[in-house]
């Protein structure tokens, strides 16, 4: 079966699952050119109401979702992904779900499986492959001599209730932009975390690229930064403020300053163009445009397994090693 209205027409979006992300996916369909917002869905009926005023829509039970949508962003909580998005693809609707993409692997299998199918897009939500600095960050490194990546996402504690770690919550934005980055399988992972909170890993790649991630839900900063280390070149990466600096070489000189002799180097920063937006919206015009095309989504489900078996492996590592802390 392929995938059905995939004509040039509006095509009906709605989003199940309205808390701080569904409602975030709401805003932005709402403001697509191309795109009708026909509903959203929530099992609490109050929050649904509340966003469908805010973005002039209707609140939509389950059934009338998928009945009217031709596409559909799922943002309800992890352990209830495999259930709506199964219902979704069995009803021929197109669907992107948010990160972690499943609670067990097997059951991502399945739908990856169903959606090939039944001819559908299935898009997984790992963002911060749409944000500019990224893209930007993909057409550098492939010209590189890779030597380590060094990764840091930290934030303060959150206002809201999350079940997912910090590994599964924060460490696999920059897992996947690894995974993405560097032609070569993981050969080796070491990981040690301070309960769920707070976690690092260190990866060493089959080619010898190594890196070192650290994510926190516990640091009274916000940081997402990712620098990369090359024979030729170093290259700074920050998310929050979508810019991207490369130094390429270094010049060793002695200056005197008031009498004084000081070493310093001086470094040829190049600044990329970096064409800042919204990554929710870059990534929501992708699976929009995959629907309209035929052709796969850019993050796919088999892209977020191999994410997951990797983060659910760092946080198998962590929790041996906090075991063994504890019992010397």
């Amino acid at each position: 079966m392929t995938s059905r209205r995939r004509g040039k027409e509006p095509m009906a979006a709605a989003v199940v699952g309205v808390g701080s992300m569904g409602r975030q996916h709401a805003r932005v369909y709402s403001e697509l050119p191309g795109i009708d917002l026909v509903g959203v869905h929530d099992a609490d009926a109050e929050s649904a109401e509340d966003v469908a005023d805010a973005y002039e829509t209707e609140s939509l039970s389950m059934a009338e979702v998928l009945d009217a949508a031709t596409v559909v962003s799922v943002a309800v909580p992890t352990e209830h992904h495999y259930d709506v998005v199964k219902t979704c693809l069995e009803n021929d609707v197109n669907v992107l779900v948010e990160k972690p993409f499943v609670t067990d692997r097997e059951q991502g299998e399945e739908l990856a499986t169903l959606a090939r199918q039944r001819g559908l897009v299935l898009q997984v939500g790992h963002i911060e492959r749409f944000n500019p600095a990224t893209r930007v960050l993909k057409d550098v490194v492939p010209d590189l001599d890779l030597v380590a990546f060094d990764v840091q996402r930290l934030g303060p504690p959150i206002d809201r209730d999350i079940e997912d770690s910090v590994v599964l919550d924060l460490m696999v934005h920059d897992l996947d932009i690894l995974l993405a980055l560097v032609d070569s399988p993981v050969e080796e992972v070491t990981a040690a975390a301070n309960g769920r909170q707070y976690a690092l890993a260190n990866l060493v790649f089959e080619d010898g690229t190594v890196a070192s991630l650290t994510a926190s839900r516990r640091t009274r900063q916000k940081i997402r930064q990712l620098s990369v280390t090359a024979e030729s070149c170093r290259v700074n990466v920050d998310f929050i403020d979508q810019a991207v600096d490369i130094h390429r070489e270094s010049f060793p000189e002695y200056v005197e300053s008031n009498g004084d002799i000081r070493y310093r180097h001086e470094s040829v920063v190049e600044q990329p163009m970096v064409e800042n937006g919204e990554p929710l919206k870059a990534e929501l015009e992708s699976f929009v445009t995959a629907v309209r095309e035929g052709t796969p989504a850019e993050v796919t489900p088999e892209d977020a397994l191999r994410v997951q078996e990797l983060a659910e492996r760092i946080e198998a590592i962590a929790l041996e090693e906090r075991r063994e802390v504890r019992a010397r």
